[in-house]
């Protein structure tokens, strides 16, 4: 029996990816509903339907099976990872848990964020239907902080560590950073992140050895590079 639907987009689009890989990661995919939303074209996230879901018109959104409606990346995968039994992505004690959300926030904030409001107001990426704002001088900016911040994450890793904690799993802080070098890769970003930095690289192809990260990325992620992962 399904414990809630989880509304989702395809695996391009980073936010609705964090909460899906992490959902892997943690082994429950499989015990929710998913729905897919079109996020390109009409954008079926703005449509009056999803709005009563969400009212920011954005994905992901998690409807328990009581109701109660999660609308934020962070807070659905507090809520997964607490709700169910297993590896706690989001940090085993109380030091894990703030080491990983202080690295989350920047991670988000300084690259992740800086990436998708360049996708919006530089290259306008819903199309013109969708996207009310063209500042390109605002999206470059970003697009620039966000490099900035990838050269910082490569020199994180430059001391053999394979995950952002130097622990032997990924939390969810690693799921944010692996999601933004997967949005880097995407459509006109032009900031791969991985042609780049020595060791993201390495890091990238740490996370795509991951049955997690297969099986989240099983549509591909809209890059040539993943196109082995779609299922036939």
């Amino acid at each position: 029996m399904s414990k809630g639907t989880i509304f989702t987009s395809p695996s391009a689009f980073p936010n609705p990816q964090r909460v899906r890989l992490m959902m892997h990661e943690k082994g429950i995919a499989d015990q929710y509903e998913e729905v897919v939303l079109n996020m390109l074209e009409k954008g079926d996230q703005k449509s009056w339907k999803h709005h009563k879901l969400n009212p920011q018109g954005e994905t992901p959104a998690l409807k328990l099976a009581d109701g109660t409606v999660l609308s934020e990346s962070t807070g659905i995968a507090r809520y997964l990872d607490n709700v169910h039994p297993g590896r706690k992505i989001m940090g085993e004690n109380p030091l894990e848990q703030g080491l990983d959300q202080s690295w989350d926030q920047k991670i988000w904030v300084h690259l992740l964020y800086r990436l998708t409001v360049a996708f919006h107001v530089l290259h306008q990426g819903l199309g013109p239907d969708l996207e009310l704002t063209k500042n390109e001088a605002w999206g470059e900016h970003c697009r620039k902080e966000a490099l900035a911040m990838g050269a910082q994450m490569n020199q994180h890793f430059s001391d053999g560590r394979s995950w952002v904690l130097g622990g032997n799993e990924p939390t969810f802080s690693d799921i944010t950073l692996c999601t933004a070098i997967a949005f880097g890769k995407f459509g006109p970003m032009h900031t791969d992140l991985t042609h780049r930095f020595e060791f993201l690289d390495k890091y990238w192809q740490r996370w795509q050895e991951r049955d997690s990260f297969k099986k989240a990325y099983s549509d591909g992620g809209m890059l040539d590079e993943l196109k082995h992962l779609v299922k036939k």
